[in-house]
Formats: structure tokens, C-alpha cells, sequence
């Protein structure tokens, strides 16, 4: 194994144990927060005025740190009709083509969406009263980036499965 391998091989770890600890953490979070909220509104009266935002804010970010998971793991959901009915050697193809359409929108996806924080931060824009909007919404270029990366890095395999049918013999065995 070469060295780019091992490093590349230890970062893909972290990054999916990154990953896996955001989701933990945000998830618990959600639900204490949630929880809490409802709480303190039954037996107190009484509830803070920024946790309905914060809750909405963290499923957005639920949202989208599970769906750079998916995309890790090849979890995403799919409309995949002719696989069904094809052999898997023909399936390569209309997969290449989808996985590179999902990169194309994933990254027009993350342009647009690094233009609209650009804009919040331009207006000053605050969310959970007073805290810069930028900060609530800069997980949204950043997924939209990671999932071009990983559907352009499926669609690059694809490709060159397309191009090198040998090599899945020799793995096969």
C-alpha cells in the first residue's frame, strides 16, 4: 500500500467518523432541545423564544449532513428502474450518467447556495436573534460541495469500470 493510499484511506475514516459524531451530536441535541422546550411550556409557562428556530435549524442540518452520509456510503436514494431489468455490466452506463448528473446539480447546488450566504452576509442578516446568518446556513454550500466530490468520485469508478472490465474479473476471484 502506498503512502497516498494509507493517508487517503485515514482521512475517509475520519471523515466518516466526523460525519457519524455530527449526526449523534445533532440528533441529541435536537431532541433535548425539542423535548425540553415542551417541557418547560407545559409545567412552566415559560419557553425560550429562539428554540423553535434553533430546532428548525438543526433538522436542516440533519438533513444534510445524513445525506453526505448517504452519498458516502452509496445509501442515497436512487430512481433506478433499469438495473432491474439489465445485466450489471450493462447498468454502468446509465449509472455514470446519473451519477454525473447528481454531481452536476450538487454543484450548481453548492454554487447557489455559496451566492445566497455571500448575500446574508452582505445584508447582515441574524438568525436565533442575534447570531450572523451565515453561520446557520454555511453547512449548505459546504454538503452541496462534498456530495459533487463524492458523486464525482462514483462516477469517475463507473467510468473506469466501463473502461477497464478486467480489473473487476481480477477482484472478483
Amino acid at each position: 500500500m502506498s503512502e497516498t493510499t494509507g493517508l487517503a484511506d485515514r482521512l475517509e475514516r475520519w471523515g466518516s467518523a466526523a460525519e457519524n459524531a455530527a449526526l449523534v451530536i445533532l440528533l441529541g441535541a435536537l431532541m433535548l432541545l425539542a423535548v425540553g422546550q415542551i417541557a418547560m411550556r407545559v409545567f412552566f409557562s415559560f419557553g425560550f423564544i429562539w428554540a423553535d428556530e434553533l430546532v428548525k435549524l438543526l433538522v436542516l442540518w440533519i438533513a444534510l449532513v445524513a445525506s453526505i452520509a448517504a452519498s458516502r456510503s452509496n445509501r442515497h436514494l436512487r430512481i433506478d428502474v433499469l438495473s432491474n431489468f439489465v445485466a450489471a455490466k450493462y447498468a454502468r452506463f446509465p449509472r455514470l450518467i446519473v451519477d454525473a448528473f447528481a454531481a452536476l446539480m450538487c454543484g450548481v447546488l453548492a454554487w447557489q447556495s455559496w451566492r445566497y450566504v455571500q448575500l446574508t452576509i452582505e445584508f447582515e442578516d441574524t438568525v436565533l436573534v442575534d447570531l450572523p446568518a451565515w453561520i446557520a446556513y454555511g453547512i449548505l454550500p459546504l454538503s452541496f460541495g462534498l456530495m459533487c466530490y463524492r458523486f464525482l468520485l462514483t462516477s469517475g469508478g463507473e467510468l473506469m469500470r466501463i473502461f477497464q472490465p478486467e480489473a473487476d474479473a481480477e477482484q472478483g476471484e
